[in-house]
């Protein structure tokens, strides 16, 4: 199993993909073809599979509506919700980051 429950955290949400694809459904459900849009980086065929490795860990819900086209729709599961708190984490010390507004090393920004 894992050594440190940081490994199990990455296991399911590590990689650039995963993240990216995680904080924009926190800000609700999206079709395949919007997150294709908001991550136009990404490869269909990467994206695919990124969203199938999520919900196979139970951190995405796939909702797939009968009509013609198909309608497929992903947004968090309940486990999925409780990683909101990370991911903000994750966003906001990004945007301190990029700012330059963390502290310098040995500094303790106090």
């Amino acid at each position: 199993m894992y050594e440190y429950p940081v490994e199990a955290t990455l296991e399911v949400i590590g990689g650039k993909w995963k993240t990216l694809i995680l904080c924009h459904l926190t800000y609700g459900p999206k079709r395949t073809s919007e997150l294709k849009k908001l991550i136009p980086e990404i490869t269909q065929k990467m994206l695919t599979q990124q969203l199938r490795e999520l919900e196979e860990d139970g951190v995405i819900l796939r909702t797939v509506y009968n009509q013609v086209p198909p309608k497929v729709v992903y947004e968090l599961s309940e486990l999925g919700e409780s990683l909101r708190p990370v991911i903000d984490v994750m966003c906001d010390w990004g945007e301190r980051y990029i700012q330059g507004k963390l502290p310098e090393r040995g500094d303790s920004g106090l």
